[in-house]
Formats: C-alpha cells, sequence, structure tokens
C-alpha cells in the first residue's frame, strides 16, 4: 500500500500532538510526513528530531514547486486557516485544514471553489464525526428505537479558565470557534444538514477567560419537522455528566465520549391511558396523581476510542480513499461549511466588544 507523503503546517497542539502523534503512530498505515513547516526556531529543531528524513522550512511557502507531497496539513492558526489554505489550494496541493474550517460562510465557500477549480482536494479535520459515540448517537436516531426524537441536548462543558491565544477575538478565539465546530457539527449531523436550520436563540459570555471572546455559548437550533437541539459550551459547569442526550417519545440515552446508559419502552407493552376528564381517586377515594409502572428497559455500555483516536484514524483513512480511489467524503465541505454559518449567526447575535 503506497503511503502519501504530507507536509504538516504548524507544531502547536493540533500539528504535534494531534496530526503528528497520529501520523508518527502505528494506526497510521497510508501516510509519511515528508516536510514539517514551523515558524518557530526551536519547535522546527525539536521537529527536525521527531521526524526523522522530512524536511523542516520556516514558511509555508517554501512547499510551493516541489512535486513529492500529496497532501499539506494546515494546522496554523485559527485566523491563518483561510489565506493559507487558499494559498496552497491555488499552488495545487490537497489540502486537510483544521477546524475553524473559515472565519465566516464566504470564505467556506470561496475555498470550496478554490479546491474545484484547481482541480484539487480540500478537506476539513472534524474528526468528532468519525468517533464513536457520535456514530452511535446518530445511529439511534435514525434507528427509532427511542422513537421521535423531539430534544438532543449537547454539553462540550468544564470548569476551567483559560489565557492562550484562542481566548483572543483578533486570533479567531473563544469557545464557538474553537471548541463549537465539534459540538456544533454533532448538532446539524443529528439534523441531517437540514438547508433550514435556524438559530433561534443564543447566548455567548465572559465568565473564567482572561481574553476577550467567549468561555460559555448556549445555542438552540432546529429545523421545521425536527428537534430542537440545545448546545451548551460552558467553562463553568463542575459537573458535566454527559456529551449527548437524546430525549424520545419512547425513551432516553445519553452518553459521554466513553460510555452511555438509555431507558425505553416498547410499543405495546405498555397498555393506551384512556383520558379521564374527573378528578383521579385512589382506592380510598382520596385525590390521586396520574401514577404506573412503565416496563421499562435499560441498556448500558462502554465505546471502543474517541474523537483523538478512533476519530482521527476514521478521517484520515476516509481521505486517504478520497485521494487514491476518488471516493466521496463522508464529512464534506459544503457539510463543515454550514457549521461555519451557524458560528457566523451566532456572533452576529452576540456582539462582544474587542478588547486586544
Amino acid at each position: 500500500m503506497k503511503r502519501l507523503q504530507v507536509a504538516i503546517i504548524g507544531q502547536g497542539r493540533s500539528g504535534r500532538d494531534i496530526h503528528g502523534a497520529f501520523l508518527k503512530s502505528e494506526a497510521n498505515l497510508y501516510f509519511q510526513v515528508a516536510a514539517v513547516v514551523e515558524t518557530d526556531e526551536a519547535r522546527r529543531r525539536r521537529a527536525a528530531a521527531e521526524y526523522p528524513g522530512a524536511r523542516c522550512y520556516g514558511d509555508y511557502r517554501e512547499l510551493f514547486g516541489q512535486t513529492d507531497i500529496d497532501l499539506v496539513v494546515n494546522a496554523s492558526y485559527s485566523e491563518m486557516h483561510y489565506a493559507i489554505t487558499k494559498d496552497l489550494l491555488e499552488h495545487h496541493f490537497h489540502v486537510l485544514v483544521e477546524k475553524p474550517f473559515a472565519r465566516n460562510y464566504y470564505e467556506c465557500c470561496d475555498l470550496i471553489n478554490t479546491a474545484s477549480r484547481n482541480g484539487v482536494r480540500l478537506a476539513v479535520f472534524q474528526q468528532t464525526f468519525f468517533a464513536p459515540y457520535y456514530l452511535a448517537a446518530k445511529e439511534l436516531c435514525e434507528s427509532g428505537k427511542l422513537g421521535e426524537i423531539r430534544q438532543v441536548s449537547i454539553r462540550f462543558n468544564n470548569f476551567a479558565r483559560r489565557w492562550d491565544w484562542q481566548t483572543l477575538q483578533k486570533k479567531l478565539g473563544g469557545s464557538v470557534y474553537n471548541t463549537g465546530p465539534h459540538p456544533l457539527g454533532i448538532a446539524l449531523g443529528l439534523l441531517g444538514f437540514d438547508d433550514n436550520v435556524q438559530v433561534v436563540f443564543s447566548k455567548l459570555d465572559r465568565v473564567l477567560t482572561s481574553g476577550d471572546a467567549e468561555d460559555y455559548a448556549k445555542i438552540l437550533l432546529t429545523a421545521p419537522g425536527k428537534p430542537v437541539v440545545d448546545v451548551e459550551i460552558n467553562s463553568t459547569d463542575a459537573f458535566h455528566e454527559y456529551a449527548i442526550k437524546l430525549q424520545g417519545s419512547l425513551g432516553t440515552y445519553r452518553s459521554t465520549y466513553q460510555k452511555y446508559q438509555m431507558k425505553y419502552i416498547l410499543a405495546g407493552e405498555n397498555p393506551e391511558q384512556p383520558v379521564i376528564e374527573e378528578s383521579l381517586e385512589d382506592e380510598n377515594g382520596l385525590p390521586a396523581y396520574c401514577s404506573e409502572k412503565l416496563n421499562l428497559h435499560e441498556e448500558e455500555g462502554t465505546y471502543d476510542g474517541t474523537a483523538f483516536d478512533a476519530g482521527t484514524r476514521g478521517l484520515y483513512e476516509d481521505l486517504y480513499l478520497a485521494l487514491t480511489e476518488g471516493k466521496p467524503l463522508t464529512v464534506t465541505c459544503e457539510d463543515v461549511a454550514k457549521i461555519v454559518r451557524v458560528i457566523e449567526c451566532v456572533h452576529a447575535q452576540n456582539p462582544l466588544d474587542v478588547k486586544y
């Protein structure tokens, strides 16, 4: 099996600790790191030692003209994603760009059109779409096991402070641009990426952050005939008990990234209760409240892998097949652009003053 030659732009938490770590691991069967781009000299020296045989550069434009690079991973700073990706596409490189895809929907569409015009592949690193906990929730929604899903709740919460560059608006930071592509991607995925999705409510706030971008977000989405999806990205939640909760007409499911619980009923096992107009009474003639013992079924289990291992492997394998066999990507850029469109709308609804 031919290994494709990869150049990684950036050796920060994403470029080194996610992409680099996977590409150096035994789980990677498809790619070889041929080049690394890093503006910081100390990180560049470290990269030379960590990727034996890879060429190291201080500027991504030094890749131009090199014909042995099959894919460029753009893990630069968030505010640089659009400009660098467009430059790479115009120089006929296939590109995998980190999230956020871009600042706004226009930039996303421009990148999609640029890739098409130059006959190259463009993909976005939204590996959560390959995470076992997301795939299980999606399958459950589609199975009908929980009946008609009326509400989806998604929580990417913790109790923590941040003070790095991803807390700054000028760096395209904040919870919604930084963490948001994952829970909002899950939300849109469970809504079938419906073109009619609306942001019916949103609130952004700054609570524990040292920067001027938000570290609290509450976003409600829905579409005609679809459930309400309640998305929360909250730095003040010390009791984050689940990542996804599904509430349907036949039961409820909740999961963390590693395990799940489910309670549900089966159609026909619990007889219908006719409406009684008179006041209810118990056997002693005393006022009573509606009460019954439902025949409930319970399940629980664990997932094998997370977004950072199984998800990363799945996305890279999917991209390999797209590059070598021409197969369509599971996670399309058009769908990811819809995530950015929601992010853009939420920020338009909640403008925060710029401090830095």
